[in-house]
């Protein structure tokens, strides 16, 4: 195609079609009844059925089950494997992984994403790796092959016997 300038610039197809101007005479193919059919309560004004109405018909919404809740407090982390890691890092020279590099490599969607480090695949080379979560597995293999798992946001208290700790113990 050619470069476009101001000299061949056009509107896109259909871009100047006014709006449809129903109710204007029978010549337009839209008189009389304006599109809205004979009767019933579509052709009446100031109608509007519900969203997802189906014609007095038990809607989809109401006969499906409902179970469970949402919890709106929920905190998501980004699961990160070994194996992806260590797939990330071939050929680069790294010996330390903080925040801002799984947004780099690609393995988070933004710099101030909760991440998650779990223990599937090997860890070869020794890694110093920052992260706000760690599994048993991981922490595991990560201290096997020489490197250091650092909590990110500090560890959070671990009370004894399965008790909660207050907010003013911490």
């Amino acid at each position: 195609m050619a470069t476009r300038n101001l000299s061949n610039l056009r509107a896109p197809r259909k871009a100047n079609t006014g709006s449809k101007r129903v109710g204007r005479g029978m010549g337009s193919g839209m008189g009389k009844t304006s599109t809205r059919g004979h009767k019933g309560q579509g052709s009446r004004t100031g109608t509007s059925l519900m969203r997802g109405f189906e014609g007095g018909q038990m809607p989809l919404h109401r006969r499906l089950p409902k179970r469970g809740f949402t919890n709106i407090f929920r905190t998501e982390y980004t699961v990160v494997n070994l194996d992806r890691l260590v797939e990330h890092l071939e050929g680069l020279a790294l010996t330390e992984i903080t925040q801002d590099d799984y947004k780099k490599l690609g393995l988070a969607s933004s710099k101030k994403a909760l991440i998650k480090i779990l223990g599937s695949g090997e860890l070869t080379s020794a890694l110093t790796i920052h992260a706000h979560k760690f599994s048993k597995s991981a922490v595991e293999k990560i201290e096997k092959a020489g490197g250091k798992a650092v909590v990110l946001g500090g560890e959070a208290p671990v009370a004894a016997k399965g008790k909660l700790v207050s907010k003013a113990s911490r």
